[in-house]
């Protein structure tokens, strides 16, 4: 199964996939600056919080390749305004602000040795923050590889593959590993609407990986539950409190409540880095509120009348109490969270 690299480093450009398009189109644009990729982030070229960071230190490595070729005088000065700049790209995803502040350390550490030390520091840097990312996948799907049974149906809410986090992904990690295991596991997509990441995004990667996998519509989990369709459900996580308490995109929360009542366990796969020990509990998690329209609008098509007003929190959080475990890249927590993951920060 060959991995899916939604951004790169490449001299003096980052080259994303343009998530946007996927399925119909594969895409890919090129950003030379970091208020590029910073409205990249935002507008959702790249999604998925450890995509984003990774794509978070590129912007800002390009950045300084870009001020060096042009030679600017205050080079970390500038790079400052642009971590700043950055960080605000979105709030909700805390590996955005954990690679941005690792560049920012870079920059304290080197700055001393000058304009082109300074650059090619942050250019390995980046390309590091990479790698981790993708060995970070692996370990978590071996991990979360022993949880899954042959003959088992998993279902997953949004998108947290390969294009939301640059390697085998979080929540389909464990998938994949036990597919290339041999066990033959089924995938259950939920749509998730509003912007359909599970249909456009979790199908393509799902059919791209020879996974077998049918798309549902979010409110037809339940129903799938019922029936016994379920046998466990694995989402990924943009933030998770130190407390274990996980925000993902909308619609988790609702996911989780029904996998309780139908006693389903429901797993977060998460990398390390999205573990916000600042954070005591979800209720400390600040919520992207994202532009209505996208709501109301689906590829140019209005789909509620004018007029009508909508409601657009992009993110939910499931408090740890409906949480079975969370799965990083050191290994199974399961409660008390807040001292299963101090451990493995340690």
């Amino acid at each position: 199964m060959d991995e899916i690299r939604p951004v790169i480093l490449k001299g003096d450009r980052v080259v994303m996939l343009d998530q946007r398009l996927l399925p119909l189109e594969e895409v890919y644009n090129e950003y030379k600056s970091s208020d590029e990729v910073a409205g990249s982030i935002t507008d959702m070229v790249i999604r998925g919080a450890p995509a984003i960071g990774v794509a978070a230190a590129m912007g800002i490595a390009v950045e300084a390749v870009r001020l060096t070729n042009d030679g600017a005088g205050d080079l970390l000065g500038a790079l400052g305004g642009a971590c700043d700049r950055m960080a605000l790209a979105r709030p909700t995803a805390v590996n955005l602000a954990w690679a941005v502040e690792r560049m920012r350390g870079v920059m304290d550490r080197i700055g001393p040795q000058g304009t082109e030390a300074v650059r090619d520091a942050l250019v390995r840097e980046a390309n590091a923050i990479l790698a981790e990312q993708i060995a970070a996948d692996r370990a978590l799907g071996e991990h979360g590889a022993v949880l899954l049974k042959d003959g088992e149906t998993i279902l997953t809410h949004c998108n947290a593959g390969g294009l939301a986090t640059c390697g085998i992904g979080t929540a389909l990690g464990p998938i994949r590993v036990a597919a290339e295991q041999g066990k033959q596991i089924r995938v259950l997509a939920d749509e998730t609407r509003p912007y359909l990441q599970g249909a456009r995004l979790t199908c393509w990667e799902m059919v791209r990986a020879g996974v077998p996998v049918h798309l549902i519509t979010d409110n037809m989990a339940a129903y799938m539950m019922k029936k016994g369709e379920v046998d466990r459900v694995i989402v990924g996580s943009d933030r998770i409190a130190a407390n274990g308490d996980a925000a993902n995109k909308i619609g988790t929360y609702g996911v989780a409540v029904l996998a309780r009542a139908h006693d389903i366990p429901f797993y977060v796969a998460a990398p390390l880095s999205t573990v916000d020990f600042a954070c005591p509990s979800g209720d400390d998690i600040p919520i992207e509120q994202r532009d209505p329209e996208e709501v109301t609008v689906i590829y140019d098509r209005r789909i509620a009348p004018v007029g009508c007003a909508a409601l657009h929190p992009a993110f939910d959080v499931t408090p740890n109490e409906y949480i079975r475990a969370i799965i990083t890249e050191h290994g199974i927590v399961t409660a008390p969270f807040d001292k299963g993951l101090a451990a493995q920060r340690r």
